[in-house]
C-alpha cells in the first residue's frame, strides 16, 4: 500500500513552532515523521510526498529520515503550492496507478485508523473517506474542521461551511485513480480543493465513507491543536 502525503502549504498558523510546518517538532521528532510512522504502523510501505513551500528543505530532511529508517519516499514538487490542496494531489498522478491512501502532513491519527483504511475492500472507480461521527467531541476546531453529510455509507455533501452535517472529515482517504478524474473535473469548474473533488465524486455516487469509531485524531494546524496533540500523545491516548 502506498500513501500520498500532502505537505506543500506554508503552514503560517504554526510559524511560532517552527519555520516549516512538516518539520515542526512534536514530542521530539518532526510532525511529518509522526504521520509517516503512524501510517507505517497501519500497513503502508511506500510514500509519495508532495512538497511546495520551501520544498527543497523538506526533501533534504525527508531523505535523511528515509535513509535512517528504511522508508521508501518519492518526492513530487507542486510549484502552485499556494493554491488549494487538490492541486498537490493532482501533481502526484504520474506516481500512483492503483489504490492508495491519501492524508495530510498535519493530521495525527490513531494508527488503528490507518490500519482500518488500508484494509478496506477495493471499490473500483471510487474514493472512501474516513469520517468521525462524534461531532460533539470537539477535539478539533469546529470552525475549521471539514464537515460531511453522510447517508447510507455515501457522502452527500462535504465542506467547511455546510450546516446540515453529521460527521467530520478526518483527513484520510482510501483512493483509486477516480480521485484524479474528480480533481480534473472540479478544477475545471474552478474548485481546487480535495473537498471539491469529493463533492464531484458524491454527484457521481462514487464517494463512500468509513466510520473510524471511537479512535482519536487531530488536525495540528495551530498552536491550540498542537498543544492538544502533545498532551494526548504524552498520555498515550493518541
Amino acid at each position: 500500500m502506498k500513501c500520498l502525503i500532502v505537505a506543500a502549504g506554508q503552514g503560517s498558523r504554526l510559524r511560532d513552532k517552527g519555520p516549516l510546518k512538516p518539520l515542526v517538532p512534536i514530542r521530539g521528532r518532526p510532525l511529518i515523521a509522526e504521520v509517516i510512522d503512524r501510517a507505517r504502523r497501519g500497513g503502508v510501505d511506500e510514500f509519495v510526498i508532495v512538497n511546495g513551500y520551501r520544498g527543497g528543505e523538506l526533501q533534504v530532511a525527508l531523505d535523511g529520515m528515509a535513509e535512517c529508517e528504511g522508508v521508501r519516499v518519492t518526492h513530487v514538487h507542486n510549484p502552485a503550492w499556494d493554491r488549494a490542496n487538490g492541486v498537490s494531489v493532482l501533481c502526484a498522478r504520474p506516481f500512483l496507478d492503483g489504490a492508495f491512501l491519501l492524508t495530510m502532513c498535519d493530521h495525527v491519527l490513531d494508527p488503528g485508523i490507518n490500519r482500518l483504511m488500508a484494509s478496506l475492500p477495493h471499490r473500483p472507480d471510487s474514493v472512501t473517506l474516513g469520517v468521525d461521527y462524534d461531532v460533539a467531541r470537539m477535539l478539533n476546531d469546529p470552525d475549521d474542521v471539514t464537515r460531511v453529510r453522510c447517508r447510507d455509507g455515501r457522502i452527500e455533501r462535504i465542506g467547511k461551511s455546510i450546516d446540515d452535517f453529521n460527521a467530520f472529515d478526518t483527513g484520510i482517504f482510501h483512493c483509486t485513480p477516480a480521485m484524479f478524474d474528480a480533481l480534473e473535473s472540479s478544477q475545471a469548474e474552478g474548485e481546487d480543493s480535495i473537498s471539491g473533488a469529493m463533492n464531484t465524486l458524491a454527484r457521481w455516487r462514487r464517494a463512500h465513507v468509513c466510520d473510524i469509531g471511537g479512535r482519536l485524531w487531530i488536525d495540528v494546524d495551530d498552536p491550540v491543536a498542537y498543544d492538544k496533540a502533545e498532551r494526548l500523545m504524552a498520555q498515550g491516548a493518541l
